[in-house]
């Protein structure tokens, strides 16, 4: 179940991880896994909150400095203060942002402008603590809060990659709904995402099964905005193997009636496998998909939990 087309989705990025020399010393951070592998199915939009404020390239590095809620942004040596800067040009970012329909951002780490956590934050003694998030991120996040967002660092985590690449199909794909709503298509959402949020969070599905019980009725506008965030906050929790495995069991179960007992104990085999961290997820899941595909099963062509990605991604390829 492939779910871009042709059509790349929209993410944002920190300009420097495309290559681009826009850091203090005029280098920058190209990470190919992005440009190379992500670009195939992203259409980035590249952010330089220092160049775009109006620094140059070159430039004096800077850091955050004081309380770590609402630090400062001040340059190492001749200590100017940028912040009034820095902040005025990120509030009038996030309104052009608003017109480009993001599905994710992937932030530079680290980063006093764009660091999504753990930002060094210096105090009155010039000693750093990584409690701080860059100006331009904070007040990103703020603005879209549902927005899936990551930093480059963490995509080296294959858990982390993972399940940031698959909430941002899962936002597109409510993005469209949203775009030309009606109650059929909410509860259409719904029942095709049924095994991927139960493998994200039983309590949060069941949530959001409430709300969409009600389209047949009149859903109010705050209802809807619930279940988004329901929905997001679902997606920023982790699968784990255990809740993986009651996925794979009870989409087994559709086929009781029709797989012989070898087939059964095969598949109960490769599940316990990958419950042992011997075989990846893509395993059980590829049989799955073959079973759906043999008996033609209706429901579970439609789950988007079997295909969340495209497979040429092999986010599901770890042990």
């Amino acid at each position: 179940m492939k779910d871009t087309g042709l059509i790349k989705i929209k993410m944002g990025i920190s300009s420097c991880l495309l290559g681009n020399r826009v850091r203090y010393d005029g280098g920058h951070k190209h990470d190919r896994y992005i440009s190379d592998t992500l670009g195939k199915y992203f259409e980035f939009v590249p952010v330089c909150p220092e160049v775009e404020c109006g620094l140059p390239v070159p430039r004096e590095p800077m850091r955050l400095v004081g309380d770590h809620e609402s630090p400062r942004l001040v340059t190492v040596s001749s200590q100017q203060d940028h912040t009034a800067r820095m902040v005025q040009w990120a509030e009038d970012k996030v309104r052009q942002l608003e017109h480009e329909n993001l599905c994710g951002f992937i932030f530079k780490s680290k980063s006093p402008s764009s660091g999504m956590e753990r930002v060094k934050v210096y105090d009155a003694n010039s000693v750093p603590r990584s409690v701080g998030v860059g100006l331009f991120a904070r007040i990103f996040m703020e603005r879209f809060p549902l927005i899936p967002v990551e930093e480059e660092g963490r995509l080296h985590d294959i858990v982390l990659r993972e399940n940031f690449i698959e909430s941002v199909f899962v936002y597109r794909r409510w993005r469209k709904v949203r775009e030309n709503f009606s109650a059929r298509r909410l509860v259409e959402f719904h029942a095709r995402h049924k095994m991927l949020l139960r493998a994200h969070s039983e309590r949060h599905y069941r949530q959001l099964g409430r709300i969409a019980a009600e389209a047949g009725s009149a859903l109010s506008e705050h209802r809807l905005a619930a279940y988004e965030e329901i929905l997001m906050a679902a997606m920023r929790l982790k699968p784990t193997v255990k809740k993986h495995c009651n996925v794979l069991t009870h989409i087994m179960g559709h086929f009781k009636k029709m797989l012989s007992g070898d087939e059964k104990q095969e598949l109960l085999e490769l599940i316990e496998r990958f419950r042992y961290q011997q075989v990846p997820l893509i395993v059980p899941v590829t049989i799955l998909n073959h079973y759906v595909r043999k008996y033609q099963e209706p429901y579970l062509q439609q789950q988007y939990y079997l295909a969340p990605h495209p497979v040429e991604l092999k986010l599901r390829n770890h042990a």
